[in-house]
């Protein structure tokens, strides 16, 4: 089989999909081709800009046709891109499917970085198809050993119920691509609440879509940011948090006729009797992909992009979780590889795929002046804004916090007096100014420590 288009995405994720939807409404009168392997994809709803750069959106999981519905110059294939032969501007795909292109924008996310044991009682989590699994594993569970520090494995310790946790972590605080140790401290007393908020579950009222098929998928596309408002995930007793600090899996035995039937120790020597591992341990780029010309990868595996999102290859670009960003970065950006950066990557790459069509001049995207994250820890707010953790500043900063127990955290990281990063915790109202503080870079050395003082609106003051 063999079909054309002007521009072929690959990838049914929050990039996949932003990327396809600008690039339709940009171009009314391009044909658009999207490759996916589900029948299943992300869509990023109910954005609300907070601030410049701060946005919070939903992300709901649709039907992949619904997109053809919604721009009838958008064509979906169900297959698995196989080669990209760049000197015949042609794709070729797992079915043996032909695809003229004069544009390729790839956007295959990442893949989890699974601890690496063929083992059925070991699980990974990355997609809904996982946590589903997850759901049903969990009821016949007293114990679970859940291994990583990210956002996910956060995420799962807060919402799982009824069931005895032991969180292997790999650093001496908790979440720690995301938190400082005062940070991970203030959420200490969460752990200890067996019920966590003690509230009911927020009701999400989506329409939900299920996969239809042979069942021989090889997994779906990444979890959004809400994920856990879908899943009622329960054991089968009495909720209780274990934390053990700097370690990580060395060896995993399958027990037979045991109480247990894992054990697992860690390389710190504690070992671990439990029903089931839960690997929330991040992801590596999906960009293990053949083509005639050599596609430049960077160190962390992922594809390289120029500061239009163009990888080494004309005509082929790349977004999301599946590439790295080799430019110049502004002073207060840093890649990764989070939903929010995808949807940001993702439209960026179409306006430049536009732009190159129309033989225009694009400048990149502001989202790329000052890095921004919002979301949701332990059932708090977080925004993380600029460099929250001291990146880049080589230990040569210093830090004022305030902390309201219960209520908020709040950090800011300032060097030569001006404000370098920021980390929100509840519901502080600051995230716009400071803000504005990071990229006017205004010196306050002259208020001190005042500009923490609760009496103080800075709020106000710096408007």
């Amino acid at each position: 089989m063999e079909t054309e288009a002007d521009i072929v995405v690959v990838g049914g994720g929050i990039a996949g999909v932003t990327c396809c939807e600008t690039l339709a409404f940009l171009g009314p009168n391009l044909k658009i081709i999207l490759i996916t392997k589900s029948q299943l994809i992300k869509t990023v709803t109910n954005l609300v800009a907070i601030t410049k750069t701060i946005v919070n959106f939903d992300v709901e999981e649709k039907n992949a046709e619904t997109l053809h519905e919604k721009y009838s110059n958008v064509t979906i294939i169900f297959d698995t891109l196989l080669e990209i032969i760049s000197h015949e501007k042609t794709i070729r795909t797992e079915s043996n499917r032909c695809i003229k292109y004069k544009f390729v924008c790839l956007c295959m996310g990442g893949q989890p970085k699974l601890i690496d044991f063929n083992n059925k009682f070991v699980l990974g989590i990355r997609d809904t198809d996982s946590v589903s699994i997850l759901q049903d594993r969990i009821k016949s569970s007293r114990k679970i050993l859940i291994v990583g520090n990210g956002g996910i494995a956060t995420e799962l310790v807060y919402e799982l119920k009824n069931i005895e946790i032991i969180w292997a972590v790999k650093d001496n605080f908790i979440s720690s691509t995301f938190l400082d140790p005062g940070a991970a401290e203030f959420f200490q007393f969460k752990m200890k609440d067996a019920d966590a908020s003690g509230q009911a579950k927020t009701i999400v009222k989506r329409l939900r879509y299920s996969e239809i098929g042979n069942g021989s998928r090889s997994g779906g596309v990444a979890l959004g940011p809400d994920w856990h408002t879908k899943f009622d995930i329960s054991g089968t007793c009495s909720k209780s948090v274990s934390i053990i600090y700097n370690s990580e899996i060395e060896q995993v035995t399958h027990l037979e006729n045991e109480e247990w039937p894992l054990s697992v120790r860690l390389t710190n020597g504690t070992c671990v009797e439990c029903d089931l591992i839960v690997s929330a341990t991040g992801v590596l780029p999906c960009s293990n992909i053949k083509t005639d010309q050599e596609l430049k990868l960077a160190a962390d595996g992922g594809i390289e992009v120029n500061g239009q999102m163009e990888t080494s290859i004309s005509g082929v670009y790349a977004a999301g979780d599946v590439c790295t960003a080799n430019w110049e970065h502004a002073k207060h950006w840093f890649q990764m590889r989070l939903w929010s950066q995808a949807r940001q990557m993702a439209s960026y790459a179409a306006k430049s795929i536009i732009s190159r069509i129309q033989d225009e001049q694009v400048l990149q995207d502001f989202c790329f002046e000052l890095f921004s994250h919002s979301t949701t820890l332990f059932g708090f707010k977080v925004i993380l804004l600029g460099l929250f953790n001291g990146q880049k500043l080589h230990n040569q900063y210093e830090c004022l916090v305030r902390i309201t127990p219960n209520m908020e955290y709040i950090k800011l990281v300032i060097q030569d007096g001006k404000i370098q990063g920021a980390i929100l915790i509840g519901d502080t109202d600051l995230e716009e100014t400071m803000e504005n503080l990071i990229l006017n870079q205004l010196d306050v050395s002259v208020y001190g420590e005042d500009l923490l003082n609760p009496d103080i609106d800075i709020e106000d003051y710096f408007d």
